[in-house]
């Protein structure tokens, strides 16, 4: 993995801005720095898909962006709301977070029927499920996975990066091994360089979310 060039690394990145401070100034340099370094996708909230959609439209990075986020409680109603703008402002990828306590409480037909619901809006897009990893066991993790794959999710993720802990090569094993070849794995959360986003993939990751994209691409 590590002897492969570095252009292929580069195109695992949703390169990442999700902090609530961000301006129309830092999305114009993160699609910037995606579009420079050939990275796979932008990852940013909502406010801010248009605003990519029209500096990003004549390039091929690609435009994800958050639903239910970060804590994943909203009602599903308006995970769909927000899923359907945010397609008709342009976002190519949704990464939604699941409903944590209803996945706790073992209401896993509502789990499985919100991720349909968000697919649905998306409309063709990539959707992704945020499992938020650093709450349960591992037993717990692979319970989610299943449920995204029954579902019919394009992807199951890792972190939103605003809850306990991050991605670990051991969950994203994990991830793996539930899924098999059905969905995706995207790590995220706490993934700051080179090394750490090789050990990633190597484990079975098909997507890289970071904030230090830049640094990464670089080596």
């Amino acid at each position: 993995m590590a002897d492969q060039p570095e252009v292929t690394l580069n195109k695992y990145i949703d390169h990442t801005l999700l902090r609530p401070d961000t301006t129309a100034g830092d999305i114009e340099k993160l699609c910037a720095e995606a579009i420079e370094h050939q990275m796979f996708a932008v990852c940013i909230n909502g406010c801010w898909v248009q605003h990519a959609w029209n500096y990003l439209a004549d390039s091929d990075v690609s435009i994800a962006t958050v639903v239910g986020f970060p804590l994943g409680a909203s009602d599903s109603d308006s995970k769909r709301y927000e899923t359907e703008i945010a397609v008709d402002n342009g976002a190519h990828e949704i990464d939604m977070v699941m409903n944590l306590g209803q996945f706790i409480d073992g209401d896993h037909q509502y789990i499985v029927r919100e991720i349909r619901d968000v697919i649905e809006a998306a409309d063709d897009r990539r959707v992704k499920v945020i499992v938020e990893t650093g709450h349960f066991s591992d037993k717990q993790i692979a319970k989610a996975c299943q449920l995204a794959v029954e579902a019919e999710a394009h992807f199951v993720k890792t972190s939103t990066g605003f809850g306990p802990g991050g991605a670990t090569v051991e969950h994203v094993r994990l991830m793996r091994e539930t899924v098999g070849q059905q969905a995706g794995v995207k790590a995220s959360a706490g993934i700051r360089d080179r090394e750490t986003a090789l050990a990633m993939i190597e484990a079975g990751a098909t997507r890289i979310g970071t904030s230090s994209g830049v640094t990464i691409a670089r080596g």
